[in-house]
């Protein structure tokens, strides 16, 4: 076990934040993370993966084990699917682009999304219109107190929209080891009808697209959007999209028009919180280091070195200006470390 001292995360986290750990441990294995777990002299552990959707707001005075676990097996295949079990330490975006290079389809849309493997699921990822959970098989994951490894079904994941068991009742009793995704071999079905993709396409002239021409749209549209995280600090969408009620949704749109939505259930509308946040004024502006990105106002991001709590306050900040101006509540997508 190498522990190492008073480490810099500001290379292991997407925002880029300067904060220590006081204790860091790299996990290469399986079996090194139930050693690094069996640790009595490091009461608390911190488990760090691909650092994407998390901002930190203070030194880390616990034992880091950062997850970097590596490996992506076929499980079983037929004609049709593909099963692959992908290990936890696996860059997200690199591992589609090899499902890609296989002609494996399902992951596509997901195309650029920051951080691990292991990390995707407690979340539930999703973008333009497709989630992890449409092609999740199963997982692995340690108990943390006894060291054994779980297997979780689709079903006790218990996945919800940005939301999952390891959100909730799992926090932080579990570490996902590995992923296990179905995918299709052939006759692949293509989500093209959200966002800019089918745009994208058209000025492209693809009439007929394969999966790696979605990948490609998708991947065009977030670098127009979104900034690179290792030129400019940021999580992705720093809050969750809204989903309200029909009886708020029906006096939100009689007052905005123009406003874009989704309707997701006869009750329920989802609201962009980007959109929300331009109209309170956000988009662009810069508070020291900490600021709302120029081209979507859904991502706050840090220009340098904003403090991890410069850019709480400003979340803070935009949250009560949405409520106070439409009366919706927009919650943080990202995991805050305080």
């Amino acid at each position: 076990m190498n522990i190492q001292h008073n480490i810099s995360l500001k290379e292991y986290n997407t925002f880029g934040i300067n904060a220590k750990a006081r204790f860091f441990c790299e996990v290469k294995t399986i079996s090194g993370l139930e050693q690094a777990l069996q640790l009595k002299e490091y009461t608390n552990k911190f488990i760090l993966g691909g650092g994407s959707n998390m901002l930190i707001t203070k030194d880390i005075e616990d034992l880091v084990l950062y997850i970097n676990i590596k490996g992506i097996s076929i499980v079983k295949e037929d004609e049709n699917y593909v099963t692959l079990k992908v290990m936890a330490g696996e860059n997200w975006h690199n591992m589609i682009l090899w499902t890609l290079e296989q002609n494996y389809g399902g992951l596509e849309n997901m195309s650029l999304i920051p951080g691990n493997t292991g990390t995707a699921p407690i979340q539930n990822i999703g973008a333009y219109g497709v989630e992890l959970k449409d092609c999740f098989e199963s997982c692995e994951a340690m108990e943390i107190v006894s060291q054994e490894i779980k297997e979780f079904t689709k079903d006790d994941c218990n996945f919800g929209y940005r939301d999952s068991f390891f959100k909730n009742k799992g926090k932080g009793k579990y570490i996902i080891t590995s992923v296990t995704f179905k995918l299709t071999k052939k006759n692949h079905v293509l989500n093209t009808s959200y966002g800019a993709i089918e745009e994208e396409l058209h000025k492209n002239n693809i009439e007929k697209p394969t999966i790696k021409d979605i990948s490609n749209a998708v991947i065009a549209i977030r670098n127009r959007k979104l900034p690179n995280p290792k030129e400019l600090g940021n999580s992705g969408s720093f809050f969750k999209n809204p989903v309200i009620n029909k009886e708020l949704y029906s006096l939100f749109i009689k007052k905005n028009s123009d406003a874009p939505f989704y309707k997701i259930s006869k009750n329920e509308y989802k609201i962009p919180a980007g959109w929300l946040i331009e109209q309170c004024g956000y988009k662009g502006k810069r508070y020291g280091d900490a600021g709302v990105h120029n081209n979507q106002a859904l991502v706050l991001v840090n220009y340098g070195n904003a403090s991890g709590k410069e850019i709480i306050d400003l979340a803070y900040k935009i949250k009560q200006s949405v409520y106070l101006k439409f009366g919706i509540t927009i919650n943080p997508e990202v995991n805050i470390i305080k």
